[in-house]
């Protein structure tokens, strides 16, 4: 018998939710076929089994969260040694003993959930090491079944974990009236208590969870930590989209693809980044220093279904346009699949999100930190400009670029933005261009 512990996802990463098995006990599978479908905090992912044979068992169902070092399968490899179990095919804690009871801490009594993974934060699992309390005799509260640190804290008092509705929402009240009132480090902002919206008719409630949740983080800790400032101005692509037409036209019906807009946006991006480093940068608060990257690898924000993620595309100042098109196409189709591994999400320097699919005319984005600065992409379209003293039809794509103003200032992007519109102006520039 072979368990297998869910591996490490990346670096970070300290759970999953599963969102599809690809076997069920009894299946006979074959080293590397799919096992599971798990969805992290920052990407979902396909985990292949590590052995071939039968399935005996498997631990979690779908919506259930499992953590790494966990047991999530056994399989019957054909290798009697260190035969295991089935019962024991779902590790019901990390490696990490919980401490010893000490004088006011509950004894831990036995598991209430047997052979069930107890799902709980890394921090909350921390909590109850230090509290010497066993998870498994813990009834939570949390979304998805989650254990709280009220959970804990409910328990070590002798309260009941469960608490009524009436109870839970006098618990959910107090806490938020505490954290309304309690000092901020930052002036004026407080926590405002949520109100209850069930008294003005029907809701539903989702847990925060996943892809969600990690973008929930990500934009708060950059809208709080980052003094955003954005720079708009439009780019006149008039020529450019008609070279794309005629690129189209071209290769109709041979199979390949034509440049896309976004590729050259990648293109010139990288091109301004070597002039304007300090948009190829992130400022270290703790060591007070600007990190300037000597690669440019240019993340590209694509809507998953299941939130925002960002797949890097790499070393874009080596990469022709069309093989900068033909990634994004990929990783934005494999994005949308849930395919996009953890470790193409990492390592982005400068990040672009493009509206204009969806109809949007202009937006301001947020800085993907601990990035510097982000260029948002609205709609092409048709407007009156003038040109050589007459009102002429051209093709304007709007651009915003919003940056950090601790590491640049309102010059370096007027003079950043303006020289993309300069390439995505003339297309000639393509071909006498060494980026």
């Amino acid at each position: 018998m072979y368990e297998f512990k869910l591996p490490d996802l990346g670096e970070g990463v300290h759970e999953g939710e599963v969102l599809k098995w690809h076997v069920k006990a009894g299946d006979a599978l074959a080293e590397d076929d799919p096992l599971v479908d798990v969805e992290t905090d920052k990407a979902a992912v396909t985990i292949p089994s590590p052995r071939g044979g039968k399935v005996v068992s498997l631990s979690g169902g779908v919506g259930d969260t499992i953590f790494v070092g966990n047991v999530i399968a056994v399989i019957d490899d054909g290798n009697g040694n260190g035969a295991v179990a089935a019962e024991t095919a779902a590790a019901l804690e990390p490696a990490a003993a919980p401490e010893p009871a000490s004088a006011g801490r509950p004894t831990p009594v036995p598991t209430r959930h047997p052979g069930k993974i107890v799902p709980a934060a890394p921090a909350t699992r921390r909590l109850a090491r230090e509290m010497g309390i066993d998870l498994r005799s813990v009834t939570p509260s949390g979304p998805g079944g989650r254990v709280t640190p009220e959970d804990l804290h409910a328990f070590s008092s002798g309260r009941p974990a469960a608490p009524s509705a009436e109870e839970a929402a006098s618990e959910r009240r107090s806490t938020a009236e505490f954290a309304a009132g309690a000092a901020s480090a930052i002036p004026f902002l407080d926590v405002e208590p949520m109100p209850e919206f069930e008294q003005w008719g029907e809701v539903v409630r989702e847990p925060l969870r996943s892809i969600r949740r990690k973008v929930a983080h990500k934009m708060t800790t950059s809208m709080i930590l980052v003094p955003h400032v954005a720079h708009m101005d439009d780019a006149d692509v008039t020529e450019l989209e008609a070279y794309r037409e005629r690129e189209k036209e071209r290769l109709a019906g041979s199979g390949e693809s034509p440049p896309t807009l976004l590729a050259f946006v990648t293109k010139a991006v990288t091109a301004g980044l070597k002039q304007a480093p300090a948009f190829n940068a992130s400022l270290d608060p703790f060591r007070e220093e600007i990190v300037y990257k000597q690669y440019y690898n240019i993340g590209i924000a694509v809507d998953s279904g299941r939130g925002l993620i960002v797949p890097v595309i790499r070393d874009t100042e080596t990469r022709s346009i069309l093989e900068i098109g033909a990634e994004i196409r990929d990783v934005a189709a494999r994005a949308r699949e849930g395919k996009v591994d953890v470790s193409e999400l990492r390592g982005g320097t400068f990040t672009i999100t493009n509206v204009g699919p969806l109809g949007g005319t202009a937006l301001i984005p947020t800085i993907n930190y601990p990035e510097v600065a982000i260029l948002g992409m609205g709609k092409v379209q048709e407007k009156p400009v003038v040109l050589g003293g007459e009102i002429v039809i051209r093709k304007i794509l709007p651009l915003t670029l919003a940056f950090d103003h601790r590491v640049a200032d309102g010059a370096d992007a007027a003079r950043f933005v303006s020289e993309l519109i300069r390439q995505l102006s003339d297309p000639l520039h393509w071909l006498v261009s060494k980026v």
